[in-house]
């Protein structure tokens, strides 16, 4: 019988048996310690003995008695029999001839070890289910879960599977209710009406308001902008986000509410109640507040970034290199001029102007002069310009472009500005009123002339018969430049946004950062003091610099240092493969089953507890659907493989008609489901022996793979070197050195990947935090040395320029050979003097307070460092410059780096085998697209990494068993990413194949000619 949202599986498997327990869990909790073999040597009869032993270790490992105390598996009762010392088991049928036995043992068992009924908790639990429903909005299944872990760490037996479903179902349905009811009473009566109108479609329209606000830019357009900014203006003139919610309401679920708000159809709204519908559409409005801020200065970001500087940097780059050959004819006949004229003046002599003239008309005639003159002087910016005068005009040419959206960006969005931007953000908030086009003449008097500096004045100041007139388009251009610049540096923000807002203003501050401050410090081990810290750091530092210097020259250390201190070390070559490893290889290869992907999905789904169960509506509530599984899988392989819906669809079975999958795409699968479903596929990885042969789990690689989007969005970026002629984005993923992904975030275009590394190592799926971190050479800064040490992790990017990278030294000591190299001094006192301000923004990130990405932004201006930002890549220059000298001496060092990488390009190149459709390219235009789609790639090959992990683990335990001889440091070197016997191009199956009892696929024999040779 069903039991409220568990499938009939799950509910006949809660408080029993679930097959024969393994070796380890009998040694676990199984195993008679003395105080177990004490009270069960009061009875009498082996098979009271027994029957208590059995009743014991079964509340022990289901958490209940049985109704039938015998209904346990054979291996149990051998297991205690042989503890015991019976020898015929079966006297055990004898335990249950007198019931009231049974029960008196249980009586007594519940004494001695402290166990309670369900009824003496049920408050405690049911205030404890109250309060994590309200806290997280998690599914009925999670709480179920998480309540009999509750249950059984407080000793209390488990009730009936009806009681607890249906207490978990309605208390949560209960603190649901409440939330709807608690959002829905803070709103006046012509707030809920603005708020019912919403998924009304108005006369003419063809949707609704909360749909058309619910779709934003794709396009960079100046047109666009300006719909950007009157849809923002729409929804911030709802005013809701400035309301004050009521106390108690978590951040969390209305999250949750507005994710179901962008999702669910008016339609569906429509249905529900006025609570729910109107507490959905609060939460849904709000977070549009944000989000239509955020995607107006995404765009304008995207703007000036590639349609305007992009643009016109390109298009002067093509005419310097168009005027490069005539500027090169002309300047040479300058020259020959200059040199006749310094010649025949060289000896002092006095010449008449005339004899001059003759000597340079000999070499080259005036005629020419003049044209070489007029021409070099019309390409040579003046010598008081700067190199961007001629980009900077181009840009004024573009106004039209801005000149539309300029007089409402600052009303529609309401800015705030640190003191270094104040000046700027006054002059934007001037332009509307230059550009209304009322005001034909603009004098000085009319901009802020101090803003204008370099090439900028000649194009904005224009000289005239009645004093200095303003080129409008320039003025305005120039601002906005200075505008933009100080936006991306977030000293200009957006408070209603949630990317562009202030950085300092998220920090832990207060009542927060007292409270957050002990227990974040103890868990990274910092001290509020850094004297005896940083005394420590300069030791170890001082003693490397001395120890490479002294072992430089010594056998088995290949390291030069040349006159100017650089440091070379040999190329690292690859290391020689065994005969025994190509042949295990081999092997192993030939050894896995040939499998179809949606069947490996299929297999992994059936394998992996909680996997199925982590897809759960947008509102929290798990699908009743039959085959739910097989529709879950067939989404995945739909886009994971790029092919869309078409190749997967089949008419006439249920699970796999387009409209089901559709409904289960948009209801159940999404980044957040992806992520879930991770952590499982994570932690049962991990548990195989050959993944622990690879690695331990505690190093992980950072780097990211780019893809193409060929339509147009405002999340992309161009880059030639990447795209082509297109733009695209990154995805920028960790794996750890067991092969299994744990975390990856969208990047629009290639930006630095050192901007958004840290957030990606604090945002992982599951499995372990790792220890170490490696990325490539590219990713790393000094600040960003000094963050991820600051956070309890070491630092190991590859280091591809070597001899370009400088050392740093504490002391004034003799370092010999290496004096040159460590010639960068560290100041130890402006590390002390920011001690404070440094640990609060460690703290902030590590707690979630804010982005690592928004900390990088606010450490840096124009690329050099903030005071701040300077005192954190002081401290980061210590272990860097420790990292250089152990990669240059240790060569185990340095191939420990390039193993995570080369693993990692490995999973890249199985996601570019799987994502193999529409060219691998991502045809999603919105970033939540973006983000699903790679996400669901994502999923997938940690499913076929886990897949191939255990498979590869049945085929080493079989060559064990042949006796073929298996070397640990061949074993360690095979793949986890293994992919000519997965098809993932063909027809498409959903339904698995007869597995055996096992449920494992027959290993191949590997002496088998293999048909694809």
């Amino acid at each position: 019988m069903p039991v409220e949202f568990l499938s009939d599986d799950e509910a006949a498997a809660y408080g029993r048996y679930a097959g024969a327990p393994t070796r380890a869990e009998l040694e676990k909790m199984f195993f008679l310690d003395d105080a177990d073999r004490k009270l069960i040597g009061r009875r009498r009869g082996d098979q009271h003995r027994l029957g208590f032993a059995l009743q014991l270790t079964t509340a022990r490992f289901v958490g209940r008695f049985l109704p039938d105390p015998l209904e346990v598996p054979a291996e149990v009762i051998d297991y205690l029999a042989d503890q015991l010392g019976v020898a015929d088991v079966s006297q055990i049928k004898q335990y249950t001839e007198r019931r009231q036995t049974q029960f008196d043992h249980q009586d007594e068992i519940k004494k001695a070890y402290g166990l309670r009924e369900f009824s003496a908790v049920e408050a405690e639990f049911t205030a404890w289910v109250d309060a994590r429903a309200w806290n997280t909005g998690d599914g009925k299944k999670s709480i179920f879960v998480d309540g009999v872990s509750w249950l059984r760490t407080n000793k209390v037996l488990l009730p009936g599977v009806t009681t607890l479903t249906r207490l978990i179902a309605r208390v949560r349905d209960e603190a649901t209710e409440r939330l709807h009811d608690t959002l829905y009473g803070i709103l006046s009566p012509r707030q809920q009406a603005i708020l019912a109108r919403l998924l009304e479609v108005p006369e003419g329209a063809r949707s609704s308001d909360l749909e058309r606000w619910r779709k934003g830019p794709s396009v960079p357009s100046g047109r666009n902008m300006e719909k950007a900014l009157e849809r923002a203006g729409e929804i911030l003139s709802v005013g809701l986000g400035a309301m004050e919610l009521p106390p108690g309401v978590p951040h969390r679920r209305m999250v949750d509410l507005a994710r179901y708000g962008m999702t669910a159809t008016a339609t569906t709204l429509r249905r529900h109640g006025p609570s729910r519908q109107l507490a959905t559409l609060l939460a849904t409005v709000i977070y549009l507040e944000g989000k239509s801020v955020d995607d107006c200065l995404d765009l304008l970001d995207l703007l000036m970034t590639t349609e305007l500087i992009g643009k016109a940097e390109t298009a002067t780059d093509k005419e310097r290199a168009r005027q490069h050959p005539k500027l090169a004819r002309h300047s040479a006949t300058l020259a020959v001029a200059v040199e006749t004229l310094l010649e025949v003046t060289e000896y002092g002599e006095e010449l008449r102007l005339e004899q001059v003239w003759e000597a340079i008309d000999a070499m080259v005639p005036r005629r020419e002069l003049k044209e070489a003159v007029a021409a070099v002087t019309g390409m040579v910016p003046p010598p008081d310009a700067d190199a961007d005068g001629q980009m900077r005009a181009l840009l004024a040419e573009r106004i039209a472009t801005v000149s539309g959206f300029l007089k409402t960006l600052t009303t529609v969005i309401e800015f705030g500005a640190n003191s270094e931007a104040q000046q700027v953000l006054a002059a934007m908030k001037t332009l509307p009123r230059l550009l209304d086009g009322r005001k034909k003449k603009v004098t000085e008097d009319d901009i802020d002339v101090a803003l204008v500096s370099g090439s900028w004045k000649r194009l904005v100041l224009r000289a005239g018969s009645h004093g200095s007139t303003v080129d409008k388009n320039a003025y305005t251009m120039c601002v906005l430049t200075q505008f933009h610049r100080h936006l991306k540096r977030r000293d200009v923000y957006a408070g209603a946004s949630a990317r562009w807002r202030d950085p300092r203003g998220q920090l832990l501050d207060g009542a927060d950062w007292a409270a957050a401050k002990g227990p974040a410090l103890t868990d990274l081990q910092l001290p509020e003091h850094p004297e005896t810290l940083l005394a420590e750091h300069a030791l170890v530092l001082h003693l490397a610099l001395r120890d490479v210097a002294s072992r430089l020259g010594t056998d088995g250390v290949d390291v030069t240092v040349d006159e100017e201190g650089r440091l070379h070390v040999a190329r690292l070559n690859a290391m020689p493969e065994p005969p025994s490893l190509v042949d295990l290889r081999k092997r192993v290869a030939g050894m896995l089953p040939r499998v179809d992907l949606p069947e490996l999905l299929l297999e992994v789904m059936g394998r992996v507890p909680g996997f199925e169960a982590a897809f759960t509506s947008v509102a929290g509530g798990v699908s009743k659907l039959s085959d739910f599984h097989v529709s879950v899988a067939a989404c995945l392989t739909a886009s994971a493989l790029n092919i869309g819906y078409a190749p997967v669809v089949k008419a006439g079975t249920a699970a796999l008609e387009r409209a089901r999958l559709s409904h289960v795409a948009q209801n159940y699968l999404s980044a957040e489901t992806f992520s879930l479903a991770n952590a499982p596929l994570i932690e049962e990885q991990a548990k195989i022996s050959f993944a622990q042969q690879l690695g331990g789990g505690l190093v992980a690689a950072i780097d990211g793979m780019r893809f193409v989007v060929p339509v147009p969005s405002i999340y992309t970026r161009p880059n030639r070197k990447f795209f082509g002629g297109k733009r695209g984005l990154t995805w920028l993923n960790m794996v750890n050195d067991q092969g299994a992904g744990l975390g990856a975030k969208v990047v629009t275009g290639t930006v630095r990947d050192s901007l958004h590394m840290i957030d990606v190592l604090f945002r992982r799926d599951g499995g372990q935090r790792p220890d170490i971190i490696v990325t490539d050479t590219g990713s790393y800064s000094d600040v960003v040395f000094g963050l991820v040490h600051l956070l309890g992790m070491q630092y190991r990017p590859a280091l591809a320029d070597l001899p370009d990278q400088k050392g740093w030294r504490i002391q004034d000591a003799d370092y010999g050979p290496l004096a040159r190299f460590a010639r960068g001094k560290i100041d130890l006192a402006k590390v002390k003097r920011h001690w404070d301000d440094i640990l609060r923004v460690v703290v902030s990130i590590y707690t979630g307070r804010i982005r690592a990405y928004d900390v990088m932004r606010m450490l840096q201006r124009d690329g050099n460092p903030t005071p701040l930002g300077d005192a954190i890549a002081a401290y980061g220059r210590i272990f860097k410059t420790l990292h250089i000298l152990t990669y240059a001496v240790e060569e185990p060092y340095r191939r420990d780096i390039k193993g995570i990488r080369n693993l990692q390009e490995s999973r890249h190149a199985l996601a570019g085998r799987i994502f193999h459709g529409r060219k691998g390219e991502v045809y999603q235009r919105y970033y939540k697209g973006m983000e699903d789609q790679l996400g669901a790639l994502g999923l997938v090959l940690n499913c076929v990494t886990l897949w191939n992990t255990f498979y590869v683990d049945k085929a080493l335990a079989r060559l064990r068993i042949a006796g073929y001889p298996l070397a640990e440091e061949d074993v360690a070197r095979l793949s986890p990413f293994g992919r000519r016997h997965i098809n993932v191009i063909g027809t498409y199956t959903f339904a698995l194949p007869d597995l055996g009892p096992a449920g494992v696929r027959e290993l191949r024999d590997p002496d088998e000619p293999d048909w694809d040779d």
